[in-house]
């Protein structure tokens, strides 16, 4: 399976709420080799009210903070918040090489590589926009 196929329906798919989607969108392409399938401007021209992306291959939506819509909506970047209750994990080949990827696009790492008890290569990075991300792959000889 390519970045670019889904092999199906995807019953869960996040949504991340962020301080500047057009280059959280940038970002994410070059950190986690996103590819865009689509976006939809607000009728500002300068916000995206939608934007979908296939991040290994699961969709991720995203849209711009709309501050002005919050009593209605109820969702805020973690900019707003001061953080995130949140992380997005992804199952990666090389646990390493995915977060050094990430922190040379501009992710802070908050939990360098490690080998885990549980058997897997496991790290941990915030990305320029608030939200949390965990990478691992397995350990050579862990359970399946």
């Amino acid at each position: 399976m390519t970045d670019t196929q889904i092999s199906g329906p995807q019953s869960l798919v996040p949504h991340l709420v962020v301080a500047g989607a057009e280059a959280a969108i940038a970002f994410y392409k070059t950190a986690l080799g996103a590819t865009e399938l689509m976006r939809l401007p607000s009728d500002d021209g300068v916000r995206l009210m939608h934007a979908e992306l296939l991040v290994n291959g699961a969709k991720v939506y995203l849209h711009d903070d709309f501050p002005e819509h919050r009593g209605s909506h109820g969702e805020t970047a973690p900019s707003a918040l001061g953080g995130t209750s949140v992380t997005l994990h992804l199952e990666v080949p090389d646990c390493d090489a995915a977060v050094k990827r990430a922190a040379d696009a501009g992710a802070t790492v908050t939990l360098a590589p490690w080998d885990s008890f549980w058997g897997a290569r496991y790290a941990k990075i915030r990305d320029p926009f608030g939200h949390s991300w965990s990478f691992a792959h397995p350990l050579p000889g862990a359970p399946g």
